[in-house]
């Protein structure tokens, strides 16, 4: 058997994987992103706030002396791998080509979002305990808590986000102000999903392997941030390759990404604390 594939194969699988995985990484567009990195390190800028001050006709201005800084993250390198047997697909047909595309992109997009979630968890500025408001869930009083925080600090009123896990949605969804029409004009009962509230886009993130959002007993650590105040530098975007290994007698199927991220302002990265035991 030939151990020759074709490059429009390798084009198409290419092409899909990058479709599935710029829709299987959750957190795209969260962040501040840096695209085609030179270099295996990224500066982002940081400046401080200004004062303005009372004018006095005839006088020099004087400058807000406004302060100047750089936060800088450096690139990781990520591979995704399989093998695929020629002995068990015929090269590779449409069916097997359509599962690894799954995998590969699955597997590359976690990881970018993991890269993310670990640079908020080092930023975080501020932690709302699990009992605020009375209860260990996931209640409004924390997301009210988290926009009064966020609020108090002139955090830009749009562009918040907040990663949250399945049992967080769940508590959520047994609040009335959540699921109620009365509050709401998501029908969060209808598909079992609550987008948005209070200014916040919620983010689903499902256990994982690569870490998710952490845990620790029962108590999960939830976080939200501002877009501005996380960066994202990637330098080699997701690209795949596919060779043949004759030892294997399998084609190896590769995913590449070089991907790096760190807090830019901790006063826009804080966390909440829930217990995921309790069932509302």
């Amino acid at each position: 058997m030939s151990s020759q594939i074709s490059t429009a194969f390798i084009t198409q699988f290419e092409a899909e994987v990058k479709q599935a995985y710029q829709g299987m990484a959750k957190l795209g567009g969260t962040s501040r992103t840096r695209n085609n990195v030179v270099g295996s390190t990224v500066r982002f800028p940081k400046m401080g706030k200004g004062l303005a001050q009372p004018r006095v006709p005839q006088t020099d201005v004087t400058p807000m002396n406004v302060s100047h800084s750089n936060v800088t993250l450096t690139l990781g390198d990520w591979i995704a791998s399989e093998y695929t047997d020629i002995f068990d697909q015929q090269k590779v047909n449409f069916d097997e080509r359509k599962e690894l595309v799954q995998v590969v992109s699955g597997a590359m997009g976690r990881r970018l979002d993991q890269i993310q979630l670990d640079a908020l968890a080092a930023g975080v500025t501020s932690t709302i305990t699990t009992n605020h408001g009375g209860s260990d869930a996931f209640n409004l009083a924390k997301i009210r808590r988290m926009k009064k925080l966020m609020d108090a600090q002139g955090v830009g009123s749009g562009d918040r986000h907040w990663a949250v896990s399945a049992a967080a949605m769940e508590q959520l969804l047994g609040a009335t102000a959540a699921t109620s029409a009365d509050f709401q004009t998501v029908k969060a009962l209808v598909d079992g999903n609550i987008n948005t509230m209070c200014g916040f886009r919620f983010h689903m993130i499902e256990d994982r392997d690569e870490g998710g959002l952490t845990l620790a007993g029962n108590i999960r650590t939830l976080l939200a941030w501002h877009k501005d105040s996380i960066g994202v530098g990637i330098g080699m975007n997701i690209s795949t390759e596919i060779n043949y290994i004759p030892e294997k007698t399998s084609w190896l199927t590769t995913g590449k990404l070089s991907a790096g991220s760190v807090a830019i302002d901790a006063l826009g990265i804080y966390a909440s604390t829930i217990d995921e035991s309790v069932v509302i």
